[in-house]
């Protein structure tokens, strides 16, 4: 073969792995950016989620500070009770 063939060939060759590497970059970097799409609408959800538990857990304290106050207020309401029954022993 011709030398002018050779060097055709060579710089075909070389165009392909070029292209070929090029593609695999863009590819890789889609995968990345993909990934940290998915990542960003996962911490977005986490954080929704924590904020919804730490709602509830408010929710729930102050439920739990009602539930005492009215515990309180029903002992001493059976307190009075039993000073105002005649029928209860002291």
């Amino acid at each position: 073969m011709d030398t002018w063939v050779w060097i055709v060939i060579a710089v075909a060759a070389v165009l392909a792995v070029v292209l070929l590497l090029l593609s695999a970059r863009r590819a890789r970097e889609r995968r990345l950016e993909n990934q940290r799409s998915e990542a960003l609408e996962l911490r977005k959800q986490a954080e929704s989620k924590s904020q919804r538990a730490e709602h509830r857990a408010s929710v729930a304290n102050e439920l739990a500070e009602r539930a005492q106050a009215e515990q309180k207020e029903a002992e001493v309401a059976a307190r009075r009770a039993d000073e105002v029954d005649p029928d209860v022993d002291d």
